[in-house]
């Protein structure tokens, strides 16, 4: 069995509870690939005790082997407290794109004419986060300004991961910014998606506006679509197509980094589920571990290795095939718990690649 090495950040809370159940997923007598997987403590009270430098550790250590899977953890609000582990992590790996992706979880009745998955490829990075801000002026006179900035570089690889994305799972990209009312700006991201549909010349390609994306999400025929998209109309479009299949459970989100020199080949993922930390099911077994099972079956599937590939396919399938047969949490209507329902994906996802490997 070939080695390879995910990074494992570990979490707060139920997030930590559901990371524990994804890793048992990814044993090795389970997907028959043999991982690394060193650990770090992301948890808030050991943040605190290392004044962040364990998030420094663990940031160095996802770009050396270049494969992190993180559990949800919990951002203080106060003032001077630790902040965002995310924060650092996103600037230390070089993270350019965030992937959030959306599918139908059997049983589950999606709103409007959604059916198939829905990716939402967005900048991690500028836009209107960072940007400076003031106020001059006094009363009614005064006034907000905001500095904003987006980069080439930045536009460049949300182009091209999104058609890479659409050529990997039959979608079409769909949407866009608003070039029209924004052509330097917005304009941009707008060229290089152009581009990057002169790359990719067999992944249909229907730009829009971004209002219009908005629209026509919920009036469309139901095909599979990666919308890339600035930062921060990346961020609403997330909350808003994740919950359009009814429930979060089966979407997952990936941090994308790339190297310098070139927007082909990522040169770090890290994967973890769209959800937070649910302080209050901690403890109880009965919160629903897919999302967190799907981000590690995502990353085995961006692997360059047929095993890994593989392995991330089988988890994916059983996670769905389980929940379609009735193997379910309480969130989806069911009676499993979370170790019962992982028990039943590590049984299907053993099942299933016996039966591969057979053929």
């Amino acid at each position: 069995m070939e080695s390879h090495t995910i990074v494992v950040l570990e979490g707060d809370q139920t997030g930590q509870e559901l990371l524990d159940e994804a890793l048992r997923v990814l044993q090795p007598d389970v997907i028959g690939v043999e991982l690394g997987l060193p650990r770090f403590d992301l948890s808030i009270g050991h943040r605190r005790a290392t004044g962040n430098a364990v998030v420094h550790e663990a940031a160095r250590a996802v770009r050396e082997h270049g494969l992190g899977l993180k559990a949800a953890t919990v951002t203080p609000e106060a003032p001077g407290d630790v902040g965002s582990p995310n924060r650092i992590l996103r600037e230390e790996i070089g993270g350019k794109v965030i992937v959030r992706t959306g599918r139908r979880i059997p049983g589950v009745v999606p709103l409007g004419g959604v059916h198939s998955p829905i990716s939402v490829v967005r900048m991690a990075v500028g836009d209107a986060y960072g940007a400076r801000e003031w106020r001059e002026g006094e009363g009614d006179d005064e006034v907000a300004f905001r500095t904003e900035r987006i980069e080439r570089r930045i536009c460049r690889a949300v182009a091209e991961f999104a058609f890479r994305q659409a050529e990997r799972t039959g979608a079409k990209v769909f949407g866009g910014p608003k070039y029209t009312v924004s052509p330097v700006y917005e304009g941009m991201l707008k060229e290089e998606m152009d581009a990057a549909a002169d790359r990719h010349p067999d992944v249909p390609y229907e730009p829009q506006l971004i209002d219009a994306t908005f629209a026509l999400l919920i009036s469309s025929s139901g095909a599979p679509m990666v919308i890339p998209a600035l930062n921060r109309d990346g961020d609403i479009l997330s909350d808003l197509v994740l919950p359009l299949f009814g429930s979060i459970a089966g979407s997952e989100s990936l941090l994308v980094a790339f190297d310098e020199d070139g927007h082909d080949t990522p040169s770090a993922l890290m994967a973890e589920a769209a959800h937070g930390t649910a302080p209050s099911l901690e403890g109880k077994d009965v919160a629903n571990p897919m999302a967190m099972i799907l981000a590690a079956a995502a990353l085995l599937s961006h692997v360059d290795d047929g095993p890994c590939q593989a392995a991330g396919r089988a988890i994916r399938e059983s996670c769905l095939e389980a929940v379609a047969e009735g193997v379910r949490t309480a969130d989806l209507g069911g009676h499993y718990g979370t170790t019962a329902f992982t028990d039943e994906v590590i049984r299907r996802t053993r099942t299933k690649l016996e039966v591969w490997a057979s053929l």
